[in-house]
């Protein structure tokens, strides 16, 4: 049911004037107008972040705000799509108006920093969930997918991984960082930083791609999927987070982090072997380091070789909201 204090709170947190042309109506109305531009498809995705799943009670709101919209800037990044615009629906326990005002900060600096501009959304009351719609343009028939690997495409990932998946055993107290690891870590977990200029130099590049938020073997695996071939890639060659050196990356924990873990956000992607200066040049242009890890074979399924090149006999299993405890 909606009240006055509801219509006050998006007023005085979500309400601006449309600062594009191309909003013809924004936060306010039924529903936002807006005007893709000429020779563009929409790229549109939805994402759902709940407290006690996606990020701990008490998390300082404006990583939040921050993540909140990062997770989908990174579904976009991974289609080679620009971002243009967002809506933002949220459950919240009370109208805690200066909770409102960090969360917002953080949302509206990373909004502000990729010119994506709040359109309308919606709020209610309820145990802390927030869920953000992105959409994205890109000229017709640029987008990437995850349906393009070819057998002999390389595989590759930028920047480093198993970050956020230790941050987040540090939280729950499965293993004890020190003060200044442990801040590296949450700062990877809670503030990751879409790879949106990347997904853009992609086009053209990429035959393939996907953003890395349920862990690398169960990402790539969307892809081996949905592009019917199959990969052998190298743990030697996946470039771990620093932090994971203190925890055998080859056995147990950071084994564990730095395959399935998770809530990276970063890109994986493949492109053909006669493109890697071109991957090169993608990467050098939008400031970020991409890692060759494997290739794309013709059979199917998912190989990891350890440092003797022999297939890994258990390879950790990437999150499942409904199969993980």
């Amino acid at each position: 049911m909606s009240s006055a204090s509801e219509f006050a709170l998006i007023d005085r947190h979500f309400r601006r004037a449309p600062r594009h042309a191309d909003v013809r109506l924004g936060v306010g109305d039924d529903a936002a107008i807006i005007a893709p531009a000429p020779g563009c498809e929409l790229a549109i995705s939805v994402d759902m972040l709940v407290e006690g799943r996606h990020f701990f009670a008490g998390t300082d709101p404006v990583a939040l705000g921050h993540k909140t919209l990062a997770v989908n800037l990174s579904d976009l990044a991974a289609m080679g799509a620009r971002p243009r615009f967002a809506l933002l629906a949220g459950a919240l326990p009370e109208a805690d108006e200066a909770w409102l005002t960090r969360f917002m900060e953080g949302f509206r600096a990373l909004a502000d920093a990729h010119d994506v501009e709040l359109i309308g959304g919606d709020t209610t009351r309820g145990p802390r969930n927030l869920c953000v719609t992105i959409i994205g343009e890109v000229p017709s028939g640029q987008a990437l997918t995850r349906a393009g690997a070819q057998a002999g495409d390389d595989v590759y990932v930028s920047g480093t991984l198993g970050g956020a998946a230790l941050g987040v055993a540090a939280v729950r107290g499965d293993i004890e960082l020190d003060r200044a690891t442990l801040t590296l870590v949450r700062e990877r977990l809670e503030r990751p930083t879409p790879r949106v200029a990347l997904g853009l130099a992609l086009r053209g590049i990429a035959t393939a791609a996907i953003d890395l938020s349920d862990g690398l073997t169960g990402d790539l695996t969307h892809i081996l999927e949905q592009s019917h071939c199959g990969a052998r890639i190298a743990l030697a060659e996946i470039p771990g987070d620093p932090a994971l050196a203190a925890h055998a990356r080859d056995t147990g924990l950071g084994l564990r982090c730095l395959l399935a873990g998770g809530d990276d956000y970063e890109l994986c992607f493949t492109a053909p072997a006669a493109l890697r200066a071109r991957v090169a040049g993608a990467a050098q242009s939008s400031g970020v380091r991409c890692t060759r890890i494997g290739s794309i074979t013709s059979g199917a399924g998912l190989v990891v070789l350890d440092a003797q090149d022999h297939a890994l006999a258990h390879v950790p299993a990437a999150f499942d909201h409904f199969a993980a405890a």
